[in-house]
């Protein structure tokens, strides 16, 4: 019997977890995207080394939905996973006009993408994940303002204990 208890103890603490950083994931995206008055910002959470996938979204309509998408594999390698680890934050004002890999502007385009803020989560065990600003119906200068309020939410959950010691 106390195994038992014990090992619905374990569960319910990992469930209650679980909610904790869910809860805490979709409360950043909404507010960011609601202060940048953006159409989508998305957790790209890493499951494998540069493997991952959307896991939250917020959205200002329901038709910029990405939930689930898992990106360009074969775009993101080694060589753009060390700049995020060392901090990088790519802001992209008009992907036509940016200078970046073929494959990159195509899979931005395939997801409507026009602009984009990306930051990296960074936790003490790594790249964990990638927070994404997504402008969808026109071309978006960013400001220093605007990327100041990514790194602050990458930073709030990077820190928060349900992510940073996952």
């Amino acid at each position: 019997m106390e195994t038992y208890n014990h090992s619905i103890k374990r569960v319910i603490d990992r469930l209650t977890k679980t909610i904790e950083r869910d809860s805490l994931i979709q409360e950043a995206t909404t507010l960011i995207r609601q202060e940048l008055q953006v159409d989508r910002v998305v957790l790209y959470y890493f499951y494998s080394q540069w493997r991952g996938q959307v896991t939250f979204e917020s959205l200002a309509d329901e038709k910029f939905s990405i939930l689930g998408s898992t990106g360009g594999d074969d775009c993101f390698n080694d060589e753009y996973a060390e700049l995020y680890l060392a901090g990088r934050v790519r802001a992209i004002a008009d992907i036509q006009a940016e200078p970046i890999q073929l494959c990159h502007r195509e899979f931005l385009e395939s997801l409507q993408v026009q602009a984009n803020l990306v930051v990296p989560v960074l936790t003490p065990k790594g790249l964990w994940g990638l927070l994404a600003a997504h402008h969808c119906q026109a071309i978006r200068p960013w400001s220093a303002l605007d990327v100041n309020l990514m790194q602050g939410g990458a930073r709030v959950l990077a820190e928060a204990p349900t992510i940073r010691d996952s």
